[in-house]
């Protein structure tokens, strides 16, 4: 699978067969499933989502019908006409192991490794490179396809757990996860959401998501793949610039499907009008620009 384009990113709409075939019309390069667990999960109790200054919070909690039911309502995965990428999760790495082993039989292009939901249990794993390691490697071992690990932005080191990733075989690193934040109700004086604290995304963690694309870009040799916040073309490109090679959105949906057809000809004009061939060239240009290149 190439990593590069404009995919729909995990969480948002990949769930079920007709609304992954709606977003495969709408012009999205490849689409990211709903993490999936080895059995049904039902999450938080609600409030489970909210807006706060432009983004979306959410403690949705990784709700998921379990593997083995989201394969079959899937079905042949390859009849959608775009790459699909499998995201999975695991609590331990016995049950991480557990879900690859049969997510393999679903036949995804790629596997996304989520390492990093801020308001469930796994969140804690892309804190620790060695946790990282591990999970990675195991995974690693038992799928036959791609497999993209999926860190955060709310580890004091997150570069170090991406060259953990790296090391472990990953084939990329997909950066970033929401941020763990928190709403409250000025007039109930209590936290909107249900589970307290939730994720942010959107617009506001867009600077934080190129930050850390960009020192990861400066640190890993494997491709990055950029979600956060990306809104417009002009996100997009600067999101390249940062190093990422293939680009994810979430929360822009909010626009409508059709966001992804208008952020690649939004990078298609500017690429022309700065003389640039492909997206290629623009990939990691701030690092290069940054070492005199």
């Amino acid at each position: 699978m190439k990593i590069q384009g404009y995919w729909l990113a995990s969480g948002i709409l990949g769930v079920t067969r007709s609304i992954i075939r709606k977003v495969a019309a709408s012009g999205a390069d490849a689409i990211v499933t709903k993490s999936v667990g080895l059995s049904p999960r039902k999450g938080h109790h609600g409030p489970i989502i909210t807006h706060s200054h432009g983004g979306l919070l959410n403690a949705v909690g990784l709700t998921n019908p379990g593997i083995d039911n989201f394969a079959e309502e899937m079905g042949n995965l390859h009849e959608f006409n775009v790459p699909i990428v499998l995201s999975i999760f695991g609590n331990t790495i016995e049950e991480a192991s557990a879900v690859a082993e049969r997510a393999v039989h679903l036949n995804p292009d790629a596997i996304e490794l989520n390492l990093s939901c801020p308001h469930a249990q796994i969140g804690q794993i892309a804190h620790d490179p060695n946790m990282t390691f591990e999970f990675v490697s195991t995974v690693k071992d038992i799928v036959d396809c791609p497999l993209f690990a999926k860190i955060t932005p709310n580890a004091s080191d997150y570069v170090s757990v991406g060259i953990a990733a790296e090391e472990a075989g990953a084939d990329a690193v997909v950066a970033i996860n929401t941020l763990r934040a928190m709403k409250i109700d000025i007039y109930q004086k209590r936290p909107v959401l249900g589970n307290l604290v939730g994720g942010l995304s959107g617009p506001p963690v867009f600077p934080i998501a190129v930050r850390c694309v960009y020192d990861l870009s400066g640190a890993l040799s494997i491709p990055i793949i950029g979600v956060g916040g990306v809104t417009s073309w002009m996100d997009a490109v600067e999101m390249h610039l940062a190093g990422a090679s293939a680009i994810q959105i979430g929360t822009a949906l909010l626009q409508g499907t059709d966001v992804f057809t208008k952020i690649k000809n939004g990078v298609a004009r500017y690429l022309d009008e700065q003389g640039f061939k492909s997206v290629q060239d623009i990939i990691g240009a701030a690092w290069r620009s940054r070492n005199g290149h």
